[in-house]
């Protein structure tokens, strides 16, 4: 692997006449390994979009761009940008690790992708909504019952609840990957508390300090205004339509791994960050103490997870929500963001049915596919997973935070048998995908650039079916291990930047 800063080349292309065109910089030492890669293509060559960056890259003097790399690192640690991995014995805050190298997609591939997004939260909405009540997606063959009804996450407290507009998810994270094609797919949905904006924000406005020609040149979308969007979303919640709801944001206290976006986000939207202990319930009405007495809580962004909400109707041990939530709720005196329930379309399980949820809700072909899927709890799909396991990836359906996965190609055969074993003793729990060829985008390791595999997580806001609004981009997760396609943070993965391009006539952030 050649250094970041070793001698640049450059290709030539030709006109459509046959004469030579601007020249188009290759990205100097960097090789592709032979997988589709975001930034150049497959001779090293500079996409479109990416043409301001490479040449900028180039061009750094010897050592410029890890100078700047370990820049933002301190200045991500000074301002406290942290997650919490419980199960590290070494400690638990750490700093989530940022690559200085952005991804950039354009303007096309975004367009689908938004478009795709929307109607996946639409379809979600209306899955949610039914299976909580009419429960026809079932009655009428599409979804087997014991698929809804066996999921952990599938709440019948929840039965008969109706979310104004019949929003349940009014913020989403749906994660998604590339193929080695650059095709894009839906790995996952996030739609209980999707966390991860908060580094979208703060990765953001590094780079603009540390690359502002680059920036500029490359046509970007802002994601600033997220804060002001969700605010505006929040408010809108309001009960009856009142025109000044007191919104706040629920979080189970500072011990919790997000604690750090709950603060931020409570902080950039200007309302107060409550804990269940400063919340109570008069007369199915939510009060907040203050040292001026009790204050009307109308609206609540909550980041408690369903279960720990109320204690009078779910976990009746938790200490994280407030008792007699769910009163206030049923009653439409307070508005939730997302409502409960909604963890049963998190199912790794249930994710497969997404694409028959569009066609029976939207009367439509889904525009995003989500990653071919084998259900263990089918006989035949749990035949050809269990005889092949050395090709395929294997999830716990009730795991997140890329705990409980079984990477077959690059497991050990101890691995793979302890893998059938739980397969046989609870194949509800288990679904299996195809090994994809994960996209690439190149990051810095030690004083160069090597390619590293990405996924992708936008975020939604939604306040009815036709108004649903994708964040310009979102959280890119970066594998650092070499050759490895767990982007988790707890599992050692970091973040990048992701720059969508503007088509003409889109606002363009300022530098």
């Amino acid at each position: 692997m050649q250094s970041q800063s070793q001698t640049q080349s450059q290709s030539q292309t030709q006109t459509s006449d046959g004469g030579p065109a601007d020249e188009i910089p290759r990205l100097s030492g960097y090789q592709n390994e032979g997988f589709y890669d975001e930034v150049v293509t497959h001779d090293g060559v500079a996409r479109p979009d990416s043409v301001a960056l490479v040449d900028l890259i180039n061009r750094l003097p010897v050592g410029e761009l890890m100078r700047r790399q370990r820049a933002i690192e301190r200045s991500l640690y000074q301002k406290g940008i942290t997650f919490t991995v419980y199960s590290d014995n070494q400690g638990t805050e750490k700093i989530m690790p940022f690559d200085i190298v952005p991804r950039i997609l354009s303007a096309a591939v975004w367009a689908d992708i938004e478009v795709g997004l929307k109607q996946r939260i639409r379809a979600l909405n209306r899955f949610l909504d039914d299976v909580y009540n009419e429960r026809r997606i079932i009655n009428e063959g599409v979804i087997p019952a014991g698929i809804v009804d066996s999921c952990p996450h599938y709440l019948p407290q929840c039965r008969g609840l109706k979310p104004p507009a019949g929003v349940w998810c009014h913020i989403t994270g749906t994660d998604l990957v590339r193929d080695n094609e650059g095709e894009v797919f839906v790995l996952e949905d996030n739609l209980r508390c999707p966390s991860g904006v908060s580094y979208v924000l703060q990765n953001r406005s590094v780079m603009k300090k540390n690359f502002p020609r680059a920036f500029a040149d490359s046509s970007v979308r802002p994601v600033d205004d997220y804060p002001a969007r969700l605010y505006h979303m929040l408010r809108k919640m309001g009960p009856g339509g009142m025109l000044n709801p007191t919104v706040v944001v629920l979080t189970p206290g500072v011990y919790n791994s997000a604690y750090y976006e709950h603060s931020f986000l409570a902080h950039q939207m200007g309302v107060e960050l409550v804990e269940g202990r400063d919340l109570l319930i008069e007369n199915d009405r939510v009060f907040m103490r203050t040292t001026d007495g009790l204050q009307p809580v109308d609206v609540i962004y909550r980041r408690v997870d369903d279960t720990f909400l109320d204690p009078e109707v779910f976990n009746e041990d938790s200490v994280l929500g407030v008792p007699g939530l769910m009163r206030a709720y049923r009653s439409g005196n307070v508005a939730l963001a997302n409502a409960p329930g909604t963890g049963v379309a998190d199912d790794k399980v249930v994710y497969a049915f997404v694409g028959e949820m569009i066609r029976f809700y939207l009367g439509e072909e889904p525009i995003l596919n989500n990653v071919p899927t084998y259900l263990c709890e089918r006989a035949e799909d749990r035949k050809y997973v269990l005889a092949h396991l050395d090709e395929l990836v294997v999830k716990a359906a009730g795991e997140s935070g890329g705990y409980g996965i079984l990477i077959g190609p690059h497991a050990s055969p101890e691995q793979r048998a302890e893998f059938a074993e739980k397969i046989r003793e609870n194949p509800r729990n288990y679904v299996a995908q195809p090994t994809l060829q994960l996209s690439r985008v190149p990051t810095m390791v030690s004083d160069s650039l090597e390619g590293r595999h990405v996924d992708l997580r936008p975020y939604v806001l939604c306040r009815g079916p036709d108004d649903v609004w994708v964040l310009p981009g979102g959280l890119t997760r970066v594998a650092l291990k070499k050759g490895s396609l767990v982007v988790n943070s707890s599992q050692g993965g970091g973040s990048k930047d992701t720059w969508v391009v503007a088509s003409p006539g889109q606002r363009i952030a300022q530098p």
